[in-house]
This record gives structure tokens, sequence and C-alpha cells, in this order.
């Protein structure tokens, strides 16, 4: 029987009209271009101002399903990856299926923060390689702005708004998901998080009061871990299957500061132009950022090219992924 492997197939992104420059950030908060842009790289990103995660997400799985050619009733399971879901309960991955009309499909929200795509993306595979689904859509997406304090200068620049898609299908030709090193410490939770609205603290005036509601971040600590999970993770992806930085067509790093991914792809052995970057577009989008990162590459990508998707999240959550893409665009 032949190997069955989970393929990307199709990847399609989503972002707001709505531009928001570092120096409309400098309007509203103590910042100004380039203290941002010699910090993180970022120039800009998109703010949805009508609208919530779930129209992000199915405009995206609309546009990848009308590119395909697929109807919404063939899909048989979605997974959202998202920490700004439009409620507790029920699931985004559950209105996004209504509004998009994939009525035969299950699905479910994976909270992971940053590495939610990775995490959605391995899980997503491992339900392919069973033989069981034909056809599985992973999402990242995140509404960053609607948990930021525009107080807070050191969180507020750092993100965006964004939604990216991925179609997984059965591959038998050796493409698609390889492998994948998936880490998580929830010791890292003191350092970035979003303390109010859970059961630990649920919303009263206390916690509206405290700004509790707001991404909370510790930038020294968050950077010092990124730096070396999510370059360690990636240079042992390699390792474990032999890859060379001569095998490894491109790098897919969560967009999260320009510094992060410029060490990830040094511990790799890899220059620049073979390192996805548009974090100076979109900001940090949270989930968003490896999907959008494909979109906006997949021109370029051929059949057959080794790809390291890497990121690390709040939580702390890590993770690296090998794949194989499997068609030219």
């Amino acid at each position: 029987m032949e190997k069955i492997t989970a393929a990307i197939t199709a990847v399609q992104g989503y972002v707001p009209d709505n531009v928001m420059t570092n120096d409309d950030l400098a309007k509203i908060v103590d910042t100004s271009d380039e203290w941002i842009t010699s910090r993180t790289g970022i120039k800009e990103r998109r703010i949805m101002k009508d609208g919530c995660t779930s129209d992000m997400a199915a405009a995206a799985v609309s546009r990848l399903l009308e590119k395909k050619g697929i109807d919404p009733l063939e899909i048989e399971l979605v997974i959202v990856g998202t920490v700004t879901p439009d409620y507790p309960f029920p699931s985004t991955s559950n209105v996004v299926c209504d509004k998009v009309g994939m009525k035969n499909a299950w699905g479910y929200d994976l909270i992971a923060a940053c590495s939610g795509f990775i995490y959605g993306l391995a899980t997503g595979a491992a339900f392919i390689e069973s033989g069981k689904y034909k056809k599985v859509i992973v999402v990242g997406v995140d509404k960053m702005s609607a948990i930021l304090d525009y107080e807070d200068r050191t969180t507020c620049v750092i993100f965006g708004d964004g939604a990216g898609a991925v179609l997984l299908e059965p591959n038998t030709e050796g493409l698609g998901v390889m492998d994948h090193i998936l880490r998580s410490d929830g010791a890292g939770r003191q350092y970035l998080l979003q303390p109010g609205g859970g059961a630990m603290n649920p919303a009263s005036h206390e916690t509206v009061e405290n700004r509790m509601h707001f991404v909370k971040q510790e930038g020294k600590q968050v950077f010092k871990f990124a730096v070396t999970n999510m370059a360690g993770v990636s240079a042992e992806i390699m390792e474990r299957n032999n890859l060379t930085s001569d095998d490894v067509n491109w790098l897919v790093p969560h967009q999260a500061n320009l510094r992060i991914i410029d060490a990830t792809a040094e511990r790799m052995g890899l220059p620049k132009e073979k390192v996805m970057i548009n974090i100076q577009r979109y900001g940090n989008t949270t989930a968003g950022t490896l999907p959008l990162c494909l979109w906006d590459y997949e021109k370029q990508l051929k059949k057959g090219d080794v790809i390291i998707l890497s990121a690390f999240g709040g939580g702390f959550t890590w993770g690296s992924v090998y794949l194989k893409w499997a068609y030219n665009s």
C-alpha cells in the first residue's frame, strides 16, 4: 500500500483594506517610525475596523475554494488556529463553516498563539494520513486589534489583523508534510498572555478597569526565548531529516520580529533570499503569519521545494514543520 502524506494543494490569504502605518500609530501613542522599524522591522499593519475573526477566515476560505474550484460541501474538516475567537463558544471554526457553506464539515479551534498554524497543520496532516479524510482546511487567523491596548507601545506596534488558509489533500508522490516537531512550556505564560476573560479572571469591573483583557508582554523575556527556541527547533528538524542549508529552498518563519527571523535563518545557515519576509507589510498577525507568507510567495514556489516552517508563540508554544511543496503555481 502506498504511503499517504498530507500535501498543501492550495493557499489563500486575506487582509483588511485598512492600513495603519507607523506614523499613524505615532499620533496615538508615544512612538515613532524609526523606533518601531529599528526594533521590529514593521512599517505598517492591517486593521479590521468592521467585522470579526470569522469574517477574515471565511473570506480566505471562500477564495481558496473558488480558486481551487471546490464545492464547500466537499470539505470534511476545518481547523482554525486563533486566540481571538468570535465567542468563547461556539468555535470560530463552527461559524466559518456556516458562513462558507461547508455543511458537511466538522471542526474546532486550536489555541497555540503564534504557533497556531503549525499546530493545526500537523494535526490536520494526521487526519489526512489516517486515510479517513480527503479534504481538510487549516486556517490561521487573528484579529489582534480587538485585544490590543493602544496606550501600550510595547504591544500595540507589533500586531496586525489577517488570515490565511491552506487545503490539505492526500498525496502518494512523497510530497507534503514530511515531519514536525512541536513543543510547549506553560511556565512561559507569565511573560506573554491575555490575563482577563477566562476562568482565572472572569470579566468584571475590576478586570476591565485594570486593562486585563489586553495582550500583556514582557518583551525582553519573550525575545530571548523566541530566538533560542525558534532557531533551535528549526535546526533540529533539519538535523533529524539530514537536511543541509543547500537542501532547503525556503524558510517560512513566524513574523514577530525581524531580528528573530534573522537569528533563525543564521542558525539554519540560510541566506536572506531563502527566507520569506512580509513583516514590514502586515506586522505580527499571530496565527496568520505563516499562511500569509505562503500566499505572498506562492508564485515563487515550485513542486518539490523543501520548506521549513517555524514559529514561537505565547504560552510558550513553538515548533517547526518540514514539508515538500506539492504543486507549481
